[in-house]
Protein backbone atom coordinates (compact mmCIF):
# COMPACT_ATOMS: atom_id res chain seq x y z
CA UNK A 1 0.00 0.00 0.00
CA UNK A 2 1.54 3.29 -1.14
CA UNK A 3 1.37 6.09 1.39
CA UNK A 4 0.20 9.23 -0.33
CA UNK A 5 -0.14 12.79 0.78
CA UNK A 6 -3.64 14.12 0.39
CA UNK A 7 -5.35 17.46 -0.13
CA UNK A 8 -8.99 18.34 0.56
CA UNK A 9 -11.15 20.59 -1.59
CA UNK A 10 -14.83 21.29 -1.92
CA UNK A 11 -14.71 20.96 -5.72
CA UNK A 12 -12.11 19.32 -7.95
CA UNK A 13 -12.00 19.99 -11.69
CA UNK A 14 -9.86 17.70 -13.86
CA UNK A 15 -8.69 19.62 -16.91
CA UNK A 16 -7.95 23.31 -17.50
CA UNK A 17 -9.77 23.69 -20.81
CA UNK A 18 -12.75 25.97 -21.49
CA UNK A 19 -15.22 23.67 -19.70
CA UNK A 20 -13.10 23.11 -16.60
CA UNK A 21 -12.05 26.73 -16.15
CA UNK A 22 -15.58 28.04 -16.78
CA UNK A 23 -16.85 25.60 -14.16
CA UNK A 24 -14.28 26.71 -11.60
CA UNK A 25 -14.96 30.39 -12.28
CA UNK A 26 -18.72 29.98 -12.02
CA UNK A 27 -18.50 28.20 -8.67
CA UNK A 28 -16.33 30.98 -7.28
CA UNK A 29 -18.65 33.66 -8.66
CA UNK A 30 -21.61 32.03 -6.91
CA UNK A 31 -19.64 31.62 -3.70
CA UNK A 32 -18.69 35.30 -3.68
CA UNK A 33 -22.28 36.35 -4.45
CA UNK A 34 -23.63 34.30 -1.54
CA UNK A 35 -20.79 34.97 0.89
CA UNK A 36 -19.71 31.31 1.00
CA UNK A 37 -16.18 29.94 1.26
CA UNK A 38 -15.77 27.17 -1.30
CA UNK A 39 -12.33 25.82 -2.12
CA UNK A 40 -11.88 24.89 -5.78
CA UNK A 41 -8.95 23.08 -7.42
CA UNK A 42 -8.20 22.61 -11.12
CA UNK A 43 -5.71 19.90 -12.17
CA UNK A 44 -4.07 20.19 -15.60
CA UNK A 45 -1.82 17.46 -17.03
CA UNK A 46 -0.06 19.83 -19.42
CA UNK A 47 3.10 21.66 -18.40
CA UNK A 48 1.04 24.86 -18.30
CA UNK A 49 -2.50 25.93 -19.04
CA UNK A 50 -3.02 25.76 -22.78
CA UNK A 51 -0.11 23.42 -23.50
CA UNK A 52 -2.38 20.59 -24.65
CA UNK A 53 -5.22 22.68 -26.09
CA UNK A 54 -5.82 22.58 -29.82
CA UNK A 55 -8.77 23.93 -31.75
CA UNK A 56 -9.46 25.84 -34.97
CA UNK A 57 -10.88 27.98 -33.44
CA UNK A 58 -13.90 30.19 -33.93
CA UNK A 59 -15.63 31.18 -30.71
CA UNK A 60 -19.32 31.90 -30.48
CA UNK A 61 -19.24 34.31 -27.49
CA UNK A 62 -22.72 33.39 -26.19
CA UNK A 63 -21.39 31.57 -23.11
CA UNK A 64 -18.58 34.03 -22.50
CA UNK A 65 -21.18 36.81 -22.47
CA UNK A 66 -22.89 34.99 -19.58
CA UNK A 67 -19.72 34.18 -17.67
CA UNK A 68 -18.10 37.61 -18.00
CA UNK A 69 -20.49 40.23 -19.43
CA UNK A 70 -17.61 42.74 -19.42
CA UNK A 71 -15.08 40.42 -21.09
CA UNK A 72 -14.07 43.11 -23.57
CA UNK A 73 -13.08 45.49 -20.80
CA UNK A 74 -11.32 42.66 -18.97
CA UNK A 75 -8.86 42.08 -21.80
CA UNK A 76 -10.12 38.76 -23.13
CA UNK A 77 -7.94 37.77 -26.14
CA UNK A 78 -10.71 37.98 -28.72
CA UNK A 79 -8.96 40.25 -31.21
CA UNK A 80 -10.20 39.08 -34.60
CA UNK A 81 -13.87 39.29 -35.49
CA UNK A 82 -15.04 37.24 -38.46
CA UNK A 83 -15.50 39.73 -41.30
CA UNK A 84 -15.86 37.57 -44.42
CA UNK A 85 -16.75 33.94 -45.11
CA UNK A 86 -16.37 31.52 -48.00
CA UNK A 87 -17.50 27.89 -48.30
CA UNK A 88 -15.90 25.78 -51.06
CA UNK A 89 -16.62 22.39 -52.56
CA UNK A 90 -13.47 20.94 -54.09
CA UNK A 91 -12.77 18.34 -56.73
CA UNK A 92 -9.29 17.37 -57.89
CA UNK A 93 -8.71 20.49 -59.99
CA UNK A 94 -11.53 22.94 -59.36
CA UNK A 95 -13.41 24.68 -56.58
CA UNK A 96 -17.07 25.69 -56.41
CA UNK A 97 -18.12 28.37 -53.94
CA UNK A 98 -21.50 28.00 -52.26
CA UNK A 99 -23.10 31.44 -51.83
CA UNK A 100 -23.53 32.44 -48.21
CA UNK A 101 -27.23 33.07 -48.69
CA UNK A 102 -27.71 29.34 -49.40
CA UNK A 103 -26.02 28.22 -46.19
CA UNK A 104 -28.27 27.65 -43.16
CA UNK A 105 -27.94 30.65 -40.82
CA UNK A 106 -26.64 28.43 -38.00
CA UNK A 107 -23.54 27.69 -40.11
CA UNK A 108 -22.62 31.34 -40.54
CA UNK A 109 -20.05 33.03 -38.34
CA UNK A 110 -21.25 36.63 -38.17
CA UNK A 111 -20.57 37.95 -34.66
CA UNK A 112 -18.00 35.25 -33.85
CA UNK A 113 -14.26 35.55 -33.19
CA UNK A 114 -11.17 33.74 -34.47
CA UNK A 115 -9.09 32.85 -31.42
CA UNK A 116 -6.21 30.82 -30.08
CA UNK A 117 -7.83 28.40 -27.63
CA UNK A 118 -4.59 28.14 -25.67
CA UNK A 119 -4.34 31.90 -25.19
CA UNK A 120 -8.03 32.13 -24.37
CA UNK A 121 -7.74 29.51 -21.63
CA UNK A 122 -4.58 31.09 -20.25
CA UNK A 123 -6.68 34.22 -19.80
CA UNK A 124 -9.51 32.22 -18.21
CA UNK A 125 -6.98 30.63 -15.83
CA UNK A 126 -5.73 34.05 -14.72
CA UNK A 127 -9.29 35.18 -14.08
CA UNK A 128 -9.99 31.97 -12.15
CA UNK A 129 -6.92 32.42 -9.97
CA UNK A 130 -7.96 36.01 -9.36
CA UNK A 131 -11.19 34.66 -7.90
CA UNK A 132 -9.30 32.25 -5.64
CA UNK A 133 -9.30 29.06 -7.75
CA UNK A 134 -6.17 26.95 -7.25
CA UNK A 135 -4.84 25.85 -10.66
CA UNK A 136 -2.10 23.20 -10.66
CA UNK A 137 -0.41 22.37 -13.97
CA UNK A 138 1.76 19.34 -14.60
CA UNK A 139 -0.44 16.92 -12.64
CA UNK A 140 -2.18 14.07 -14.46
CA UNK A 141 -5.19 12.45 -12.81
CA UNK A 142 -4.55 8.73 -13.36
CA UNK A 143 -7.16 7.03 -11.21
CA UNK A 144 -10.32 7.59 -9.17
CA UNK A 145 -10.70 7.59 -5.42
CA UNK A 146 -13.93 5.85 -4.41
CA UNK A 147 -15.52 5.80 -0.98
CA UNK A 148 -16.95 2.71 0.73
CA UNK A 149 -20.26 3.17 -1.08
CA UNK A 150 -18.55 3.37 -4.47
CA UNK A 151 -18.99 7.11 -4.95
CA UNK A 152 -16.24 9.20 -6.50
CA UNK A 153 -14.56 11.32 -3.84
CA UNK A 154 -11.44 12.45 -5.68
CA UNK A 155 -8.54 11.33 -7.86
CA UNK A 156 -5.00 10.02 -7.63
CA UNK A 157 -2.31 11.95 -9.51
CA UNK A 158 0.43 10.10 -11.32
CA UNK A 159 3.65 8.94 -9.69
CA UNK A 160 6.84 10.58 -10.91
CA UNK A 161 10.37 9.22 -10.98
CA UNK A 162 9.54 5.70 -12.23
CA UNK A 163 11.78 4.26 -14.97
CA UNK A 164 10.68 2.36 -18.07
CA UNK A 165 11.01 -0.93 -16.23
CA UNK A 166 8.72 0.20 -13.40
CA UNK A 167 11.56 0.70 -10.94
CA UNK A 168 11.75 3.72 -8.67
CA UNK A 169 14.42 6.26 -9.57
CA UNK A 170 16.21 8.43 -6.96
CA UNK A 171 13.73 11.26 -7.64
CA UNK A 172 10.68 9.01 -7.16
CA UNK A 173 7.61 10.70 -5.73
CA UNK A 174 4.22 9.01 -5.31
CA UNK A 175 1.16 10.76 -6.64
CA UNK A 176 -1.19 12.58 -4.32
CA UNK A 177 -4.77 11.80 -3.36
CA UNK A 178 -6.93 14.84 -4.11
CA UNK A 179 -10.26 14.59 -2.29
CA UNK A 180 -13.37 16.64 -3.00
CA UNK A 181 -17.08 16.71 -2.31
CA UNK A 182 -17.66 16.75 -6.07
CA UNK A 183 -15.34 16.10 -9.02
CA UNK A 184 -16.00 17.49 -12.49
CA UNK A 185 -14.24 15.77 -15.38
CA UNK A 186 -13.16 18.18 -18.10
CA UNK A 187 -10.36 16.14 -19.66
CA UNK A 188 -11.35 16.75 -23.26
CA UNK A 189 -12.03 14.17 -25.97
CA UNK A 190 -11.47 10.53 -24.97
CA UNK A 191 -10.23 11.40 -21.49
CA UNK A 192 -8.56 8.41 -19.84
CA UNK A 193 -10.13 8.93 -16.42
CA UNK A 194 -13.50 9.67 -18.02
CA UNK A 195 -13.36 6.31 -19.80
CA UNK A 196 -12.59 4.51 -16.54
CA UNK A 197 -15.57 6.13 -14.86
CA UNK A 198 -17.87 5.51 -17.83
CA UNK A 199 -17.14 1.82 -17.28
CA UNK A 200 -17.25 2.03 -13.47
CA UNK A 201 -20.71 3.65 -13.48
CA UNK A 202 -22.02 2.14 -16.74
CA UNK A 203 -22.54 5.61 -18.22
CA UNK A 204 -22.74 4.50 -21.85
CA UNK A 205 -25.53 2.00 -21.40
CA UNK A 206 -28.30 2.56 -23.93
CA UNK A 207 -26.57 5.29 -25.95
CA UNK A 208 -24.98 5.29 -29.40
CA UNK A 209 -21.20 4.85 -29.65
CA UNK A 210 -19.25 8.08 -29.61
CA UNK A 211 -18.03 9.10 -33.07
CA UNK A 212 -14.81 10.97 -33.70
CA UNK A 213 -12.85 13.01 -36.18
CA UNK A 214 -9.10 13.56 -36.26
CA UNK A 215 -8.33 17.25 -36.60
CA UNK A 216 -5.00 18.66 -37.81
CA UNK A 217 -3.88 22.24 -37.49
CA UNK A 218 -0.93 24.28 -38.69
CA UNK A 219 -0.18 27.92 -37.91
CA UNK A 220 1.43 29.89 -40.75
CA UNK A 221 2.85 33.38 -41.19
CA UNK A 222 1.56 34.65 -44.53
CA UNK A 223 2.88 37.22 -46.96
CA UNK A 224 0.93 40.51 -46.94
CA UNK A 225 -0.48 39.71 -50.40
CA UNK A 226 -2.13 36.48 -49.20
CA UNK A 227 -3.42 37.77 -45.86
CA UNK A 228 -6.91 39.13 -45.18
CA UNK A 229 -7.68 39.58 -41.48
CA UNK A 230 -11.02 38.16 -40.42
CA UNK A 231 -11.45 35.93 -43.48
CA UNK A 232 -12.83 32.44 -42.83
CA UNK A 233 -12.76 29.69 -45.48
CA UNK A 234 -14.21 26.21 -45.10
CA UNK A 235 -14.16 23.42 -47.67
CA UNK A 236 -15.43 19.89 -48.25
CA UNK A 237 -14.56 17.31 -50.87
CA UNK A 238 -11.11 16.67 -52.35
CA UNK A 239 -8.75 15.09 -51.41
CA UNK A 240 -11.29 12.87 -49.59
CA UNK A 241 -13.62 10.70 -51.65
CA UNK A 242 -17.40 10.81 -51.31
CA UNK A 243 -17.44 7.95 -48.78
CA UNK A 244 -14.92 9.60 -46.45
CA UNK A 245 -16.17 12.47 -44.31
CA UNK A 246 -14.18 15.54 -43.42
CA UNK A 247 -13.21 19.01 -44.53
CA UNK A 248 -10.89 21.96 -44.03
CA UNK A 249 -10.74 25.35 -42.39
CA UNK A 250 -8.56 28.41 -42.93
CA UNK A 251 -8.89 31.25 -40.44
CA UNK A 252 -7.00 34.54 -40.90
CA UNK A 253 -5.90 35.66 -37.43
CA UNK A 254 -4.33 38.93 -36.42
CA UNK A 255 -0.68 39.65 -37.18
CA UNK A 256 -0.59 38.18 -40.67
CA UNK A 257 -1.12 34.61 -39.45
CA UNK A 258 -3.50 31.90 -40.59
CA UNK A 259 -4.76 28.75 -38.92
CA UNK A 260 -5.00 25.96 -41.48
CA UNK A 261 -6.75 22.78 -40.50
CA UNK A 262 -8.16 19.56 -41.82
CA UNK A 263 -10.55 17.05 -40.23
CA UNK A 264 -10.98 13.41 -41.25
CA UNK A 265 -13.92 11.51 -39.78
CA UNK A 266 -12.54 8.38 -38.15
CA UNK A 267 -15.23 6.08 -39.50
CA UNK A 268 -13.30 5.78 -42.78
CA UNK A 269 -12.98 2.23 -44.13
CA UNK A 270 -9.77 2.05 -46.17
CA UNK A 271 -6.86 0.98 -43.91
CA UNK A 272 -4.41 2.55 -46.38
CA UNK A 273 -5.88 6.02 -45.88
CA UNK A 274 -3.44 8.33 -44.10
CA UNK A 275 -5.20 11.34 -42.51
CA UNK A 276 -1.93 13.26 -42.09
CA UNK A 277 -1.09 12.84 -45.77
CA UNK A 278 -4.61 13.83 -46.78
CA UNK A 279 -4.09 17.09 -44.89
CA UNK A 280 -0.79 17.71 -46.65
CA UNK A 281 -2.35 16.89 -50.02
CA UNK A 282 -5.23 19.31 -49.40
CA UNK A 283 -2.77 22.22 -49.31
CA UNK A 284 -1.68 21.47 -52.90
CA UNK A 285 -5.12 22.10 -54.42
CA UNK A 286 -4.98 24.80 -57.15
CA UNK A 287 -7.48 26.95 -55.21
CA UNK A 288 -5.47 26.66 -51.98
CA UNK A 289 -1.73 26.40 -52.66
CA UNK A 290 -1.18 30.05 -53.66
CA UNK A 291 -1.99 31.10 -50.08
CA UNK A 292 1.24 29.44 -48.91
CA UNK A 293 3.62 30.95 -51.48
CA UNK A 294 6.41 32.64 -49.55
CA UNK A 295 4.73 31.77 -46.22
CA UNK A 296 6.36 30.13 -43.18
CA UNK A 297 4.92 27.28 -41.13
CA UNK A 298 5.13 28.09 -37.39
CA UNK A 299 3.37 25.27 -35.52
CA UNK A 300 1.65 21.91 -35.93
CA UNK A 301 -0.69 19.74 -33.89
CA UNK A 302 -3.48 17.19 -34.04
CA UNK A 303 -6.35 16.18 -31.78
CA UNK A 304 -9.37 13.89 -31.84
CA UNK A 305 -12.78 15.58 -31.88
CA UNK A 306 -16.11 14.30 -30.54
CA UNK A 307 -18.64 14.10 -33.38
CA UNK A 308 -21.45 11.91 -32.03
CA UNK A 309 -23.70 14.70 -30.80
CA UNK A 310 -26.84 14.08 -28.74
CA UNK A 311 -27.13 10.41 -29.69
CA UNK A 312 -23.69 9.70 -28.23
CA UNK A 313 -23.89 11.64 -24.98
CA UNK A 314 -23.27 9.31 -22.03
CA UNK A 315 -25.10 9.63 -18.76
CA UNK A 316 -23.58 12.85 -17.44
CA UNK A 317 -23.77 12.32 -13.68
CA UNK A 318 -22.81 9.63 -11.21
CA UNK A 319 -22.23 9.53 -7.43
CA UNK A 320 -19.72 12.25 -6.65
CA UNK A 321 -19.14 13.70 -10.07
CA UNK A 322 -20.11 14.72 -13.59
CA UNK A 323 -18.80 14.87 -17.15
CA UNK A 324 -18.52 18.31 -18.74
CA UNK A 325 -17.20 19.68 -22.03
CA UNK A 326 -15.61 17.25 -24.45
CA UNK A 327 -15.36 14.60 -21.73
CA UNK A 328 -19.06 14.25 -22.53
CA UNK A 329 -19.09 15.42 -26.17
CA UNK A 330 -20.89 18.71 -26.90
CA UNK A 331 -19.31 19.57 -30.28
CA UNK A 332 -21.66 20.82 -32.98
CA UNK A 333 -20.22 19.11 -36.08
CA UNK A 334 -21.69 21.21 -38.95
CA UNK A 335 -20.89 24.42 -37.10
CA UNK A 336 -17.38 23.09 -36.29
CA UNK A 337 -17.78 24.55 -32.83
CA UNK A 338 -17.78 23.23 -29.28
CA UNK A 339 -16.07 25.81 -27.08
CA UNK A 340 -19.25 27.73 -26.26
CA UNK A 341 -21.08 24.50 -25.41
CA UNK A 342 -18.16 23.24 -23.32
CA UNK A 343 -18.14 26.47 -21.33
CA UNK A 344 -21.88 26.42 -20.75
CA UNK A 345 -21.86 22.77 -19.65
CA UNK A 346 -19.23 23.60 -17.05
CA UNK A 347 -21.21 26.57 -15.82
CA UNK A 348 -24.42 24.53 -15.51
CA UNK A 349 -22.65 21.71 -13.66
CA UNK A 350 -21.15 24.27 -11.29
CA UNK A 351 -24.53 25.72 -10.47
CA UNK A 352 -25.73 22.22 -9.56
CA UNK A 353 -22.59 21.63 -7.47
CA UNK A 354 -22.96 24.94 -5.64
CA UNK A 355 -26.58 24.25 -4.73
CA UNK A 356 -25.66 20.80 -3.47
CA UNK A 357 -22.81 22.10 -1.27
CA UNK A 358 -25.02 24.87 0.15
CA UNK A 359 -27.52 22.16 1.11
CA UNK A 360 -24.79 20.22 2.91
CA UNK A 361 -24.61 17.40 0.38
CA UNK A 362 -21.57 15.58 -1.00
CA UNK A 363 -20.70 12.55 -3.16
CA UNK A 364 -24.26 12.13 -4.42
CA UNK A 365 -25.74 12.35 -7.93
CA UNK A 366 -26.11 15.87 -9.33
CA UNK A 367 -29.45 15.30 -11.07
CA UNK A 368 -29.91 19.05 -11.37
CA UNK A 369 -27.09 19.29 -13.94
CA UNK A 370 -28.63 17.28 -16.83
CA UNK A 371 -31.99 18.92 -16.14
CA UNK A 372 -30.42 22.36 -16.50
CA UNK A 373 -28.56 21.25 -19.62
CA UNK A 374 -31.73 20.12 -21.39
CA UNK A 375 -33.21 23.59 -20.87
CA UNK A 376 -30.13 25.39 -22.18
CA UNK A 377 -28.88 26.61 -25.54
CA UNK A 378 -26.43 23.67 -25.54
CA UNK A 379 -29.21 21.12 -25.96
CA UNK A 380 -31.03 23.23 -28.55
CA UNK A 381 -27.76 23.75 -30.43
CA UNK A 382 -27.13 19.99 -30.67
CA UNK A 383 -30.72 18.91 -31.21
CA UNK A 384 -31.19 20.84 -34.42
CA UNK A 385 -28.09 19.27 -36.03
CA UNK A 386 -28.46 15.76 -34.54
CA UNK A 387 -28.97 14.07 -37.92
CA UNK A 388 -26.18 15.78 -39.88
CA UNK A 389 -23.29 13.51 -38.88
CA UNK A 390 -25.25 10.25 -39.33
CA UNK A 391 -26.49 11.49 -42.72
CA UNK A 392 -22.93 12.14 -43.88
CA UNK A 393 -21.90 8.66 -42.74
CA UNK A 394 -24.85 6.87 -44.36
CA UNK A 395 -25.33 8.92 -47.54
CA UNK A 396 -21.82 10.13 -48.29
CA UNK A 397 -20.52 13.69 -48.46
CA UNK A 398 -22.63 14.95 -51.38
CA UNK A 399 -26.07 13.60 -50.50
CA UNK A 400 -25.37 13.88 -46.77
CA UNK A 401 -24.53 17.56 -47.12
CA UNK A 402 -27.73 18.20 -49.08
CA UNK A 403 -29.82 16.36 -46.50
CA UNK A 404 -28.10 18.06 -43.55
CA UNK A 405 -28.50 21.48 -45.15
CA UNK A 406 -32.21 20.89 -45.75
CA UNK A 407 -32.81 19.77 -42.17
CA UNK A 408 -30.86 22.73 -40.75
CA UNK A 409 -32.92 25.12 -42.90
CA UNK A 410 -36.10 23.52 -41.53
CA UNK A 411 -34.73 23.98 -38.02
CA UNK A 412 -34.10 27.66 -38.68
CA UNK A 413 -37.74 27.94 -39.75
CA UNK A 414 -38.85 26.40 -36.44
CA UNK A 415 -39.58 22.94 -37.88
CA UNK A 416 -38.13 19.82 -36.26
CA UNK A 417 -38.13 16.50 -38.11
CA UNK A 418 -39.61 13.73 -35.93
CA UNK A 419 -36.79 11.19 -36.39
CA UNK A 420 -33.31 10.82 -34.95
CA UNK A 421 -30.81 8.79 -36.97
CA UNK A 422 -28.51 6.23 -35.39
CA UNK A 423 -24.75 6.19 -35.85
CA UNK A 424 -24.32 2.42 -35.94
CA UNK A 425 -20.80 1.06 -35.54
CA UNK A 426 -17.97 2.46 -33.46
CA UNK A 427 -15.13 3.95 -35.53
CA UNK A 428 -12.85 1.04 -34.60
CA UNK A 429 -15.24 -1.37 -36.36
CA UNK A 430 -15.26 0.46 -39.70
CA UNK A 431 -11.98 -0.65 -41.29
CA UNK A 432 -12.09 -3.18 -44.08
CA UNK A 433 -9.33 -5.77 -44.50
CA UNK A 434 -6.26 -4.71 -46.48
CA UNK A 435 -6.85 -7.58 -48.91
CA UNK A 436 -9.99 -5.93 -50.27
CA UNK A 437 -8.87 -2.30 -49.97
CA UNK A 438 -7.14 -0.13 -52.55
CA UNK A 439 -3.65 1.14 -51.62
CA UNK A 440 -3.21 4.92 -51.78
CA UNK A 441 -0.04 6.52 -53.11
CA UNK A 442 0.84 9.87 -51.54
CA UNK A 443 3.34 12.33 -53.03
CA UNK A 444 6.61 13.04 -51.27
CA UNK A 445 6.67 16.16 -49.10
CA UNK A 446 8.21 19.20 -50.79
CA UNK A 447 9.29 20.94 -47.56
CA UNK A 448 7.58 24.16 -48.68
CA UNK A 449 3.84 23.50 -48.56
CA UNK A 450 3.79 19.84 -47.58
CA UNK A 451 5.85 18.21 -44.84
CA UNK A 452 6.66 14.88 -43.25
CA UNK A 453 5.56 13.72 -39.80
CA UNK A 454 8.83 14.14 -37.93
CA UNK A 455 9.42 17.73 -39.00
CA UNK A 456 5.80 18.42 -38.03
CA UNK A 457 6.13 16.80 -34.59
CA UNK A 458 9.16 19.02 -33.98
CA UNK A 459 6.85 22.04 -34.32
CA UNK A 460 4.49 20.57 -31.71
CA UNK A 461 7.21 21.10 -29.06
CA UNK A 462 6.79 17.58 -27.71
CA UNK A 463 8.65 16.69 -24.52
CA UNK A 464 8.38 13.47 -22.52
CA UNK A 465 10.64 12.14 -19.80
CA UNK A 466 12.49 9.50 -21.83
CA UNK A 467 13.07 7.01 -19.01
CA UNK A 468 9.50 6.41 -17.91
CA UNK A 469 7.02 3.58 -18.47
CA UNK A 470 5.53 3.61 -21.97
CA UNK A 471 2.15 5.29 -21.67
CA UNK A 472 0.83 3.44 -24.75
CA UNK A 473 -0.02 -0.06 -23.64
CA UNK A 474 -1.02 -3.07 -25.75
CA UNK A 475 -3.60 -5.28 -24.08
CA UNK A 476 -2.30 -8.21 -26.12
CA UNK A 477 1.04 -7.47 -27.84
CA UNK A 478 0.65 -10.43 -30.21
CA UNK A 479 -2.37 -8.83 -31.92
CA UNK A 480 -0.21 -5.99 -33.28
CA UNK A 481 1.22 -8.43 -35.83
CA UNK A 482 -1.26 -11.33 -36.03
CA UNK A 483 -4.26 -9.05 -36.66
CA UNK A 484 -3.26 -5.43 -37.27
CA UNK A 485 -0.26 -6.11 -39.50
CA UNK A 486 -1.30 -9.29 -41.29
CA UNK A 487 -4.97 -8.38 -41.82
CA UNK A 488 -4.99 -4.54 -41.93
CA UNK A 489 -1.38 -3.75 -42.93
CA UNK A 490 -0.72 -1.99 -39.59
CA UNK A 491 -3.05 1.04 -40.01
CA UNK A 492 -1.68 2.61 -36.80
CA UNK A 493 1.34 3.60 -38.89
CA UNK A 494 -1.00 5.84 -40.88
CA UNK A 495 -3.74 7.06 -38.54
CA UNK A 496 -1.19 8.24 -35.94
CA UNK A 497 -0.28 11.84 -36.84
CA UNK A 498 3.05 11.74 -34.99
CA UNK A 499 4.91 8.63 -36.19
CA UNK A 500 4.50 6.85 -32.87
CA UNK A 501 3.86 3.42 -34.41
CA UNK A 502 6.05 1.64 -36.96
CA UNK A 503 6.56 -1.93 -38.06
CA UNK A 504 10.22 -2.95 -38.00
CA UNK A 505 11.99 -6.27 -38.40
CA UNK A 506 13.73 -8.08 -35.56
CA UNK A 507 15.34 -11.40 -36.35
CA UNK A 508 13.52 -11.33 -39.72
CA UNK A 509 10.19 -11.07 -37.89
CA UNK A 510 7.88 -8.03 -38.05
CA UNK A 511 7.28 -6.32 -34.71
CA UNK A 512 5.49 -3.14 -33.70
CA UNK A 513 7.80 -0.43 -32.36
CA UNK A 514 6.17 2.27 -30.22
CA UNK A 515 7.98 5.62 -30.29
CA UNK A 516 6.09 7.00 -27.29
CA UNK A 517 8.26 10.12 -27.04
CA UNK A 518 6.66 11.38 -30.28
CA UNK A 519 3.11 11.21 -28.89
CA UNK A 520 1.11 14.44 -29.17
CA UNK A 521 -1.82 13.09 -27.12
CA UNK A 522 -4.32 13.13 -29.99
CA UNK A 523 -5.97 9.81 -28.84
CA UNK A 524 -6.48 8.55 -32.42
CA UNK A 525 -4.83 5.20 -31.59
CA UNK A 526 -7.13 4.66 -28.61
CA UNK A 527 -10.11 5.29 -30.91
CA UNK A 528 -9.32 3.74 -34.30
CA UNK A 529 -7.38 0.57 -33.46
CA UNK A 530 -9.48 -2.25 -35.01
CA UNK A 531 -8.81 -4.62 -32.08
CA UNK A 532 -9.20 -1.91 -29.43
CA UNK A 533 -5.84 -3.22 -28.27
CA UNK A 534 -4.12 0.13 -27.62
CA UNK A 535 -4.73 1.82 -24.28
CA UNK A 536 -3.68 5.45 -23.94
CA UNK A 537 -2.58 6.22 -20.37
CA UNK A 538 -1.39 9.61 -19.12
CA UNK A 539 2.41 9.89 -19.06
CA UNK A 540 4.16 11.79 -16.29
CA UNK A 541 2.45 15.12 -15.68
CA UNK A 542 3.79 17.93 -17.82
CA UNK A 543 4.75 15.63 -20.70
CA UNK A 544 3.42 15.89 -24.22
CA UNK A 545 3.05 18.76 -26.67
CA UNK A 546 3.38 22.41 -25.78
CA UNK A 547 1.12 24.17 -28.24
CA UNK A 548 2.13 27.81 -28.39
CA UNK A 549 -0.57 30.15 -29.71
CA UNK A 550 -2.60 27.18 -31.01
Amino acid sequence: MIERESMEFDVLVVGAGPAGLSAAIRIKQLAIEKGREIRVCVLEKGSETGAHLLSGAILDPVSLDELFPDWQGMGAPLNTRVLKERFLMLDANRSFEIPQRLLPPIMRNHGNYIISLGQFCQWLAREAEGLGVEVYSGFAAVGPVLDKKGALCGVITGDTGVDRNGEKKPDYSPGMAIHAKYTLLAEGTRGSLSQLLETQFNLRSGVQPQKYGLGFKELWQLTPEAYEQGLVIHSMGWPLDNKTGGGSFMYHLEGGRISVGFVVHLNYSNPYLDPFEEFQRFKTHPAICSIFEGAKRLAYGARAINEGGLQSLPKLVFPGGALIGCSAGFVNVPRIKGIHNAMKSGMLASEAVFNAIVCGRMHDVLLDYPQRLKSSHVWHDLDRVRNVKPALSKLGTKLGTLYGGAEMWLSCLGLRVPWTMRHGSADSDCLEKASVASPISYPKADGKITFDRLSSVYLANVAHEENQPCHLVLRNPALAVSINFLEYDAPEQRYCPAGVYEIIEKNKTPVLQINAANCIHCKACDIKDPCQNIVWNPPEGGGGPNYQEM
